[in-house]
């Protein structure tokens, strides 16, 4: 049944999509539109200041995820090259030792 209702939204997804946005926009409408009650901080009096601060702390926890990936996590293409250089100079060593005694 999950299959079914996923294959579902994957085929009207573009319909899906548009549907969301205009969510998203009626929503930051109705903030607009009716004042807020009390407002703890400036961007909460502003209409949508919820949703845009929504986007920036998003972006900015993506960028900060993608930074501590560059940093930490990535490694360039021949870094474990490097560390496994004398294990293949001793597998090299044994190659010919094993060549030489079969001649």
């Amino acid at each position: 049944m999950l299959v079914k209702l996923l294959d579902l939204l994957v085929r009207h997804a573009r319909w899906l999509k548009r549907v969301v946005l205009a969510a998203m926009a009626g929503l930051v409408i109705a903030d607009l539109l009716s004042p807020a009650g009390y407002d703890r901080f400036v961007w909460e009096s502003w209409g949508g200041g919820g949703a845009l601060f929504g986007v920036l702390a998003c972006l900015s926890l993506i960028g900060l995820a993608k930074a501590l990936g560059l940093g930490l996590v990535y490694r360039r293409e021949a870094y474990y090259d490097d560390e496994l250089a004398p294990y293949r100079a001793l597998e090299d060593a044994a190659e010919e030792r094993s060549r030489s005694d079969l001649s």
